[in-house]
């Protein structure tokens, strides 16, 4: 039971040390293209932060759910690749299936999997609002604030 603790504790600081230093990567990308998105025209550049800031959410939940494929990989919790890989993503994203379990020896791992996926999805979510809220409102005070549409 500790060593499955253990190793679902570091996953989770793995994935969510990820997600912010990746949180960071964006932050200084959308700070270097900040003249540009104050730049008229703002709703067609707000549509493209708003895309990539998903694309990144994507890629961010999907690095977790390669992390996490691994490890059960590397522990030797399933026979396949992509085993682990369908595990995983179903753990992470809370879906759970069951349709493929875990033995009971591993079974706390794919709660910890579960829970990182539901911290990491809501971090996630509050780091896109928050990107949309700043362009956003960064294009209205470049604008002056006149016109608030």
């Amino acid at each position: 039971m500790f060593v499955q603790i253990a190793i679902g504790s570091v996953m989770m600081l793995l994935t969510v040390g990820i997600a912010a230093l990746s949180a960071w990567a964006i932050e200084v990308t959308f700070a270097k293209l900040n003249p540009w998105m104050l730049r008229q025209p703002h709703r067609p550049k707000l549509m493209l932060m708003v895309v990539f800031a998903a694309l990144w959410a994507l890629a961010m939940v999907t690095a977790g759910v390669w992390l996490w494929a691994f490890c059960f990989r590397l522990l030797d919790v399933f026979h396949t690749m992509e085993e682990s890989v369908y595990f995983s993503l179903v753990s992470f994203t809370t879906l759970g299936y069951g349709d493929i379990l875990l033995s009971h020896k591993w079974r706390i791992l794919g709660g910890m999997a579960a829970a990182n996926g539901l911290l990491n999805v809501g971090l996630l979510t509050a780091l896109l609002v928050e990107v949309i809220r700043q362009v956003r409102r960064s294009q209205i005070e470049a604008r002056g604030g006149l016109e608030r549409s």
